[in-house]
């Protein structure tokens, strides 16, 4: 079986989603040792495959290469699925990690993505089209990042919860007026 390679995704196989990976924010770290400064570097990683996964993962190395590939599969393995619907998110939602909150907003088809540089890169590889967003207090890249994220996984598909909140109803109903 032959596989295509891009660059910068990684192998691709023929059917599944094409996962993209941006790097939101590196920095340089220096420790200052005995012999002099020692110098490290981290990176902030999003992944997504545009149909409602996405991951956020961070990496720390002694150069940015390595520290972009520990962040992907850190991202990897935390990534969460999002409800979208209509290119848009369902509903609204506020979200607070460290001393960053985030607050995101469904918008009609056509709008685009209004948000900030972090917000933008999860909604985006989120496959979100559609949506306003507004940082509030801390413009930390990684706590937004990480606050973004946090707010994806909190939502919820209303057409779901419906149901869950109907067959609950009808099985109190059933239990109060002594059917069981």
């Amino acid at each position: 079986m032959q596989q295509d390679f891009d660059r910068r995704r990684g192998p691709q196989s023929e059917g599944g989603p094409v996962i993209t990976e941006k790097v939101v924010h590196t920095r340089r770290i220096a420790k200052v040792v005995k012999g002099g400064r020692h110098l490290r570097f981290n990176a902030l990683v999003v992944i997504g495959d545009g149909e409602g996964m996405v991951g956020v993962g961070m990496g720390k190395a002694n150069a940015i290469p390595d520290a972009v590939r520990k962040a992907n599969a850190s991202a990897r393995r935390s990534s969460v699925q999002v409800p979208i619907k209509k290119n848009t998110i369902p509903h609204e939602i506020t979200a607070v990690f460290g001393a960053s909150w985030v607050l995101l907003k469904p918008a009609p088809s056509g709008t685009g993505l209004i948000a900030s540089s972090p917000i933008r890169a999860v909604l985006d590889a989120a496959g979100v089209k559609d949506a306003v967003a507004k940082t509030l207090r801390s413009r930390n890249p990684i706590n937004v990042v990480y606050a973004t994220m946090k707010a994806l996984s909190e939502l919820r598909d209303p057409t779901v919860e419906r149901a869950k909140r109907r067959k609950y109803v009808m099985e109190n109903q059933r239990f109060h007026l002594g059917k069981e």
